[in-house]
């Protein structure tokens, strides 16, 4: 699964998890200090200022942007070296621009959270003043957000169309590697079901997953602080009162109570989901053999086949039915959390409406990357199911680490 397309998968991302640790001390340690000497922008080359009024490439974002490119170059040159393969283009270069990408899309969504404060205390003053903003002002507004969001789409399509490729060169890796080990595998129960079918689940869910998991890290990172900051806006906390960086606890709160909680009720969900393949694939199996032989797929077995498919099918639908009612009942409850957390700040008059969509905005940000397991518990479960179906699939062959597998081309 992760040895046909990955250089030493677990030295690879446990190298990348550090790199990324590090990089990260590292900027907010000495690299700032750095900025005049070796950024390619000097300070007064760039606007600066407000960001929701001015262009949204200032000085010091700029050196963060050229800082976080030099560090993903880098760790790819590192492992160009350490464990180059025919799929290093795509298994390490490919991460790394996901990564970075995805990377300006959080920071696009934080200008965007500073361009809406700002937006939205200009209709508040209009409302309440009539006459204060000229029309000009208003279309004013709403074209320094189209200056942004224009390239920002194009980024987008570019980058989904990128992904594609880079799900389906996955695919093809793993796809390589188990026709290579055919004679082992195809007498395995499914052996056709999982080279055909679940090489291609697999790494789509895995990209999916591993992209929202990197997106939700560096909604963190950039959102936290603008949380923080944006919590001493906030008078008190219902019943409790005044908490330093209340908003981020109250996030951080909220989401280990769902985790935990979808966590415990969907303890069994793996399990149904891994029988279910497999009573589909007996099924799918005899009814293969019944078009070539007509002594297999008698109405009788057949029958009794699909009556433990019906079997599991209901025990998941059953299981689905409670866990549904956790998940969505703490969902829509969450979505709460932020509204009475801030009340006694609104009765009072403290904030106004467009740092009151600010706050929530990014509160929602913070909660959402905090609620990854919650969100992305379903796909965690489906590709469960699947990994225990590939790891026993890949029982049967003698790989030891040393064995590296034969590409067919990228």
């Amino acid at each position: 699964m992760f040895n046909s397309f990955f250089p030493r998968p677990r030295w690879f991302f446990l190298s990348a998890f550090g790199w990324f640790l590090l990089s990260l001390a590292a900027l907010y340690g000495f690299a700032e200090s750095m900025m005049d000497q070796l950024s390619l922008f000097k300070p007064d080359e760039l606007t600066t200022g407000d960001a929701a009024q001015s262009t949204f490439l200032t000085a010091e974002k700029s050196w963060v942007y050229q800082y976080i490119v030099l560090s993903v170059v880098l760790f790819c040159l590192a492992w160009a070296f350490l464990g180059r393969s025919r799929w290093y283009v795509w298994s390490v270069v490919g991460t790394a621009v996901i990564v970075v990408v995805t990377y300006f899309s959080v920071q696009i969504t934080v200008w965007l959270n500073e361009w809406y404060r700002a937006f939205y205390d200009l209709i508040q003053r209009a409302l309440s003043e009539p006459g204060s903003v000229t029309l000009a002002e208003y279309y004013g507004t709403i074209s320094t957000a189209v200056y942004i969001l224009v390239p920002y789409i194009l980024i987008r399509v570019l980058f989904s169309y990128f992904v594609s490729h880079y799900v389906f060169r996955w695919r093809t890796a793993m796809n390589n590697y188990y026709m290579e080990h055919w004679p082992k595998l195809r007498h395995i129960e499914g052996a056709a079901q999982r080279v055909q079918e679940d090489t291609m689940r697999f790494a789509g869910i895995v990209e999916g997953l591993g992209a929202r998991l990197i997106d939700s890290l560096m909604t963190l990172i950039a959102f936290l602080p603008v949380l923080w900051n944006l919590s001493q806006h906030v008078t008190e906390l219902p019943i409790i009162g005044p908490v330093e960086g209340s908003l981020v606890f109250v996030a951080l709160i909220s989401s280990m109570f769902g985790t935990v909680l979808l966590a415990v009720v969907g303890i069994r969900l793996p399990g149904l989901e891994f029988n279910n393949q497999l009573v589909e694939a007996a099924y799918r199996k005899e009814l293969v053999y019944g078009e070539d032989y007509v002594d297999r797929a008698a109405p009788p077995t057949a029958k009794e086949l699909f009556s433990e498919v019906r079997k599991n099918y209901f025990k998941l639908y059953f299981n689905y039915l409670y866990f549904n009612v956790f998940r969505f009942a703490y969902l829509q409850g969450s979505n709460f959390a932020p509204f009475i957390a801030l009340g006694p700040t609104v009765v009072t008059g403290a904030i106004t409406f467009g740092l009151f969509q600010q706050i929530m905005n990014a509160f929602n940000q913070v909660e959402s990357s905090f609620q990854y397991l919650v969100n992305s518990w379903t796909t965690i479960v489906e590709l469960m199911s699947i990994y225990k179906r590939l790891a026993a699939f890949e029982s049967v062959l003698d790989v030891d680490g040393t064995d590296t597998p034969l590409t067919m081309g990228a």
